[in-house]
């Protein structure tokens, strides 16, 4: 299965995705994060913030999850990934793709605004550190049409949407476990 977390800058992919990995694997389910920041720092440093780039990048980390997720393990993959026909490609390429869609309100993430990407982006257009694509401010987002999941991160604490992402992941898995043990596989 792969859960490919979407949403803002500082709607708390990053930290949802680490807080599932613990809760699951305290209950021995494999989970992999594959969280677009490092990787983008890291491997995909040829790609820059066009829509082109940022398309690309995404389909790179879900190659990736791919990989992991063949081999039985629950890999999550928190990325913006701003673009919905690219969220739609990835659900239609590999199997198991579910779209997760981390919420929260503009304002909320102008007052979180943990990396100060927010006020970069509110700077006058002549400011040396002026940020011009931010997502979502700048740069458009679109949000998932058809999300499997839907949790927003202002009204609901990580301790609450931990536990329905969980949740959810079990009653996939026990679905899919259950429906292969039907078919004699």
């Amino acid at each position: 299965m792969i859960l490919l977390f979407c949403g803002l800058s500082g709607a708390g992919k990053s930290t949802l995705a680490n807080s599932v990995k613990d809760s699951l694997g305290r209950q021995s389910i494999p989970v992999e994060v594959i969280d677009a920041d490092p990787y983008r720092a890291r491997l995909f440093t040829d790609l820059g913030f066009s829509r082109g780039d940022r398309s690309e990048n995404l389909r790179r980390l879900g190659y990736l999850a791919d990989k992991f997720a063949a081999h039985g393990i629950v890999t999550i993959v928190s990325a913006i990934s701003p673009y919905d026909d690219v969220r739609k490609e990835l659900v239609a390429l590999y199997p198991d793709v579910k779209v997760v869609f981390i919420d929260c309100s503009l304002d909320e993430l102008r007052r979180r605004d943990t990396k100060g990407l927010y006020r970069r982006a509110s700077l006058p257009d002549d400011a040396p550190d002026k940020l011009t694509c931010l997502t979502g401010v700048n740069d458009p987002f679109e949000p998932p049409s058809e999300p499997d999941l839907h949790l927003d991160t202002r009204d609901s604490g990580i301790e609450e949407c931990t536990a329905r992402i969980c949740e959810y992941v079990r009653g996939q898995t026990a679905f899919v476990r259950s429906r292969r043990a039907g078919h004699g596989q």
